[in-house]
């Protein structure tokens, strides 16, 4: 007997345990924010699939079925924009503008957080929160000041009275990301490089910058999609029509062709699709980017 119960003790814990499992209640979570996710994706995605489809359509299909396929495909409207020299002068002028923003704030932005992750000076502490003061406030609360300036300057209607403010106003940021990036790398290296004779201006270049390539990516595209969508400063400093960016000359093109709204689609689905490329291939280093800060800071 004492041996049968010994024998049969074992099933009957396999037996308690499925009996427990099973009995576990049903996790919702996991579907929840699964519904939530896809409800947030076609809220965003709705909208830019709607204006590419519709640079398909004419434009009375345009206006009896907005949301639903085109029948037949038209696709002359974006053949007929890429054949235009006015896009490509605005695609020009936009990637002109925005690749040296990101240039001038990435190489600004880099040695300012790489003083103050390292450094110890008088005031460094009030000198970075007086930076990050910038974030506070929007460009449009400077731009009466920020044209005077611009135009003391000589830069009103050239590019660079439009590079030099967007890239005054994006280091706050800039600064507040790469420093927080700069310090997530080990003490031990600096330690390491000064021992075997390698200043800091080495250190920065050889060792700092290589190593940072996730939030450098980071700031490098948050400053070149905020430049691409930026309307209020182009719109203050540029006259000419052949200097404008793509904004600009997507309300120029609008003015224009206000009746064929076909083409209008199709012209703000090619100006943006730069930037929506740009976003989604480097997306990795973006998270990577914006969570090296999230323990130590």
């Amino acid at each position: 007997m004492t041996e049968q119960l010994t024998i049969a003790a074992p099933w009957r814990l396999v037996r308690t345990r499925r009996r427990s499992r099973d009995q576990k209640p049903f996790d919702l979570f996991p579907l929840f924010r699964l519904a939530v996710l896809l409800l947030v994706s076609s809220i965003v995605l709705l909208p830019l699939l709607a204006t590419a489809i519709g640079g398909f359509k004419g434009l009375g299909e345009l206006r009896t079925n907005p949301l639903g396929l085109p029948h037949p495909w038209q696709w002359r409207n974006y053949l007929d924009i890429l054949e235009s020299a006015r896009y490509w002068r605005v695609l020009g002028n936009s990637l002109f503008i925005a690749c040296f923003t990101v240039a001038i704030t990435v190489a600004l932005a880099a040695m300012a957080a790489f003083a103050f992750a390292h450094l110890k000076f008088f005031g460094s502490r009030f000198l970075f929160t007086y930076m990050t003061l910038g974030l506070m406030f929007p460009i449009a609360t400077a731009i009466l000041p920020l044209f005077i300036r611009v135009r003391d300057l000589g830069l009103l209607d050239t590019p660079w009275g439009v590079i030099l403010p967007q890239s005054a106003f994006y280091l706050a940021m800039a600064v507040l990301l790469l420093r927080n990036g700069f310090r997530q790398l080990p003490s031990e290296l600096l330690d390491a490089a000064l021992v075997d004779g390698c200043g800091y201006v080495r250190y920065f270049l050889y060792v700092t910058l290589p190593l940072s390539r996730p939030i450098l990516s980071t700031v490098a595209i948050i400053a070149f999609v905020n430049s691409w969508n930026n309307y209020i400063v182009p719109l203050i400093m540029l006259n000419s029509e052949q200097l404008y960016p793509w904004p600009l000359g997507m309300m120029a093109y609008e003015g224009e062709y206000m009746t064929s709204w076909q083409l209008v689609l199709a012209f703000i689905t090619l100006t943006i699709l730069p930037a929506i490329v740009m976003f989604l291939l480097a997306q990795k280093h973006i998270v990577a980017g914006l969570t090296a800060g999230a323990v130590k800071g």
